[in-house]
């Protein structure tokens, strides 16, 4: 079994779920007692978040960075950073670490493709909706076309993310929103949702709606799982 690195904290609302699918879906595939092999290291995250909303791009990246560095050594083989946004730096954590780095974006591209879907729409941060992090990465390397919110929509979004999902709090009300969100833009053409942040999961899931939506902190961590036990 190859040992997965985890980059997390961001929020540890979420980073708590990747632990969680990659131990149980190593043990139901290899029964007994196994459980994954893996390495986390966590940041705090009230400086990533204040640094993040107000776009102090080299802070972000310095305390990932910071974070990262901590699995040198630890024998990982490959590493998952814990979240959409903070994907923007997986070349910079590659090249630190020397080890691969699996972009979220191509665990969403290939269950999107998989389902024959050409047109999702994008739930994240606003800076994830509007930057090209995982929609750009979904259009040129997986042919998609990528639609995001209207910007009032995107407020809401961005608002939910940090004042309640990042602190562990789910209102029905919150999901309510996110649902209306989402009917609009299946109205503009797309086909499913892309659930493009790590703590979404926590307030919409499939059973909260009939629009197929593809949750990024479920589709990472199993791509985890599938390299870790390959041949």
């Amino acid at each position: 079994m190859k040992t997965i690195g985890l980059v997390g904290g961001v929020s540890w609302e979420s980073s708590k779920e990747y632990y969680r699918i990659i131990n149980e879906e190593v043990a139901r595939r290899l029964g007994g007692l196994h459980s994954a092999e893996c390495v986390m290291t966590s940041l705090d995250f009230d400086p990533v978040a204040k640094a993040l909303n107000a776009n102090d791009k080299e802070t972000y990246r310095r305390l990932v960075l910071e974070s990262a560095a901590r699995l040198k050594g630890s024998g990982v083989d490959f590493v998952l950073i814990c979240s959409n946004t903070t994907n923007v730096f997986a070349e910079d954590v590659e090249r630190l670490l020397g080890v691969p780095v699996i972009h979220i974006a191509d665990a969403l591209g290939a269950a999107v493709v998989k389902r024959g879907f050409r047109t999702v729409g994008l739930l994240g941060t606003r800076s994830l909706m509007e930057a090209d992090t995982v929609k750009g990465r979904l259009e040129r390397k997986w042919g998609l076309t990528v639609l995001i919110p209207e910007v009032e929509d995107r407020v809401t979004v961005n608002r939910v993310i940090f004042e309640e999902l990042c602190a562990g709090k789910i209102a029905d009300s919150s999901r309510a929103a996110y649902l209306e969100i989402m009917n609009r833009l299946v109205e503009r053409g797309a086909e499913g949702i892309l659930l493009a942040c790590t703590e979404i999961p926590l307030l919409v899931q499939q059973k909260h709606t009939e629009i197929p939506v593809f949750d990024s902190t479920e589709l990472h961590a199993l791509m985890a799982v599938d390299l870790a036990l390959e041949a």
